[in-house]
Order: structure tokens, then C-alpha cells, then sequence
């Protein structure tokens, strides 16, 4: 029982990590209007891996991963539109 609950707990944090290691790309783009080194094909790639996850984590029935990752999905992709926003097209 108690090793279950271990379990539980590291898949929480893990979730927690990974939504405030998107904090600082959203704050970025948003906030301070800056794009420079973000790169949207691994952005792209990322939330795809996440979209994985969810699916995934619905499939077990792990509400951690599936809350965790549909949070930081939604990170990522409002990171990607505010880049697509803040980038200037490229001119001739």
C-alpha cells in the first residue's frame, strides 16, 4: 500500500515539474514578447509526445498523467500560437 502511494506521489510531482518547466517559455513569449530560440518544430514534436501521454494515461486510467500532460499540452500549444503570434512574417 504504501509503496502504491510512492508511486503516486512521484507521478504528481513529475506532472507538477512539468507544467512549471513551461512557465518560464509561456511568460516569455506572452509577456515580454520575445521569441528568439524557441523553435516550433520541437514544440510541435513535444506536444505531440504529450498528446501520447494523455492518451496513454486515459487508456490506464492515471488521472496524474492525464491531468499533468493535458496541462502542460495546453502550455505548449499557447507557447506555439503566441510565437506564431510574436514572429514577424519574413519579407523579400
Amino acid at each position: 500500500m504504501a509503496e502504491e502511494a510512492t508511486i503516486r506521489i512521484i507521478g504528481v510531482l513529475a506532472s507538477i515539474l512539468g507544467v512549471v518547466a513551461w512557465a518560464p517559455q509561456l511568460k516569455r513569449v506572452w509577456v515580454d514578447k520575445r521569441h528568439d530560440g524557441i523553435s516550433l518544430p520541437t514544440l510541435w514534436v513535444v506536444a505531440l509526445a504529450l498528446t501520447l501521454w494523455l492518451i496513454y494515461g486515459v487508456l490506464i486510467g492515471a488521472s496524474e498523467i492525464v491531468v499533468g500532460n493535458a496541462i502542460a499540452l495546453t502550455m505548449i500549444l499557447l507557447v506555439v500560437f503566441g510565437v506564431m503570434k510574436v514572429r514577424k512574417p519574413v519579407q523579400d
